[in-house]
């Protein structure tokens, strides 16, 4: 289909492009030598997590506030966090009043950015698509205009950009590697992507929680949990405009399981120094879930957001270690005797693991009177480490029960 018949062009990217430079930041794109040992694939990262709301999402709210008329009464927007932040801050920037609806659940750190930024938030809604009805029906009693986060073709190109600087870093890029929930992100970086270069591969990513774009271009039903830690993408209606784009430019569309982002999560995070959020980790979790669709490629992907809940990434932490063997639990049975405990933890300090967590029952468990258990979570240094101890355990006649944390 011609570039002429799609709802934004190359052109509409590059405009955008002049249009927010200097207001925003141009972010790196850098190689990363470890990512691509541990992949099979040559990878570069667009860090669009260093923009100053930490998100992509300033890009394409920046380039639809321009088109505003000088009197615009205000903005609204719904938004599970970026793109209320995007549109805050630059709104703020701009002088135009802005009101944001998130859907009830929003992680409270994104509810209380985005209220410093200086947008007046209003929380209701049970998903991103009843916050949008109700968005849409205070746009028109307020006199409001409404800024949708991904089906409006400057947002399109706004975010276009991402793929414009990719390509202007490292031409010879032959795979982009994209999230998908909307779809706003990836209908920008296919237009502009294939338009530089028509060989590109433009593969798009969702979590298998909300898989809706791959489900409209694909025609099937893949049934997901709507549970997800990548809330940026937590879609389940993609956008009119932009499925139009990804079903003519986007080649393939791959899902992603939830285990997988929490792991990328961790991973990016313990390699490149960086916390990224859900949706911002999930284009290296396809690599890792995937490695026979990117193995010798040379591909670029998009560290989309880094506006992750602490605790949620101290969660993440933690069951990373756990999956890793670096954390594990184990219940040790012994005879209820004086000097049991301290051979226990002479034999974890000989074994070189570290004791994080210690409970000692007598009052519960199935256990003769003359027994009490012990439960343990160590730190090792991988699943093999951790082994040894339950094997030295074993050997000075305790019994062990070993289990990973998760």
């Amino acid at each position: 289909m011609s570039e002429q018949l799609l709802p934004i062009t190359a052109q509409d990217v590059r405009d955008a492009a002049s249009r927010i430079e200097g207001a925003v930041i141009r972010t790196p794109t850098n190689h990363s030598r470890t990512l691509s040992e541990i992949t099979g694939a040559d990878v570069h990262l667009k860090f669009e997590i260093f923009q100053f709301t930490a998100a992509y999402k300033e890009r394409g709210a920046l380039n639809r506030l321009l088109s505003l008329p000088q009197d615009t009464k205000g903005v609204i927007a719904a938004s599970a966090g970026n793109h209320a932040q995007g549109i805050s801050y630059h709104a703020g920037r701009l002088g135009i009043p802005a009101t944001i609806v998130m859907p009830k659940g929003t992680p409270f750190n994104k509810v209380k950015r985005t209220e410093e930024l200086g947008a007046s938030v209003i929380l209701t809604g049970a998903n991103f698509e009843e916050a949008t009805k109700a968005a849409y029906k205070l746009a028109e009693k307020e006199s409001l205009t409404f800024i949708h986060p991904f089906d409006d073709p400057l947002v399109m190109a706004g975010q276009g950009t991402v793929g414009l600087e990719m390509l202007e870093d490292f031409p010879d890029l032959d795979t982009l590697v994209v999230p998908i929930g909307g779809g706003g992100l990836i209908s920008g970086i296919a237009t502009i992507a294939k338009t530089i270069n028509p060989n590109i591969r433009i593969i798009g990513v969702q979590t298998e929680a909300f898989p809706a774009m791959k489900e409209t271009i694909d025609g099937t039903s893949l049934a997901g949990s709507n549970i997800s830690i990548a809330e940026g993408i937590a879609v389940n209606h993609p956008g009119e405009r932009t499925r139009h784009v990804v079903r003519n430019l986007v080649d393939e569309i791959v899902t992603v399981s939830e285990r997988q982002i929490e792991a990328a999560i961790v991973t990016i995070m313990e390699i490149e120094k960086v916390i990224v959020e859900g949706a911002g980790a999930i284009s290296f979790g396809a690599v890792m879930q995937h490695p026979e669709v990117f193995r010798g490629q040379k591909i670029g992907m998009v560290l989309s957001g880094g506006n992750i809940d602490s605790r949620m990434l101290a969660n993440a932490i933690m069951r990373g270690m756990a999956r890793d063997g670096r954390l594990a639990r184990l219940r040790i049975t012994m005879m209820d005797q004086p000097g049991a405990l301290a051979m226990v933890t002479d034999i974890v300090a000989k074994v070189g693991t570290n004791i994080i967590e210690m409970r000692h029952h007598r009052e519960f468990g199935a256990l003769s009177l003359k027994q009490t258990e012990m439960e343990l979570v160590i730190e090792a240094k991988d699943q093999e480490h951790a082994q040894s101890l339950v094997h030295a355990l074993e050997a000075a006649n305790f019994k062990v029960d070993f289990a990973k944390t998760v």
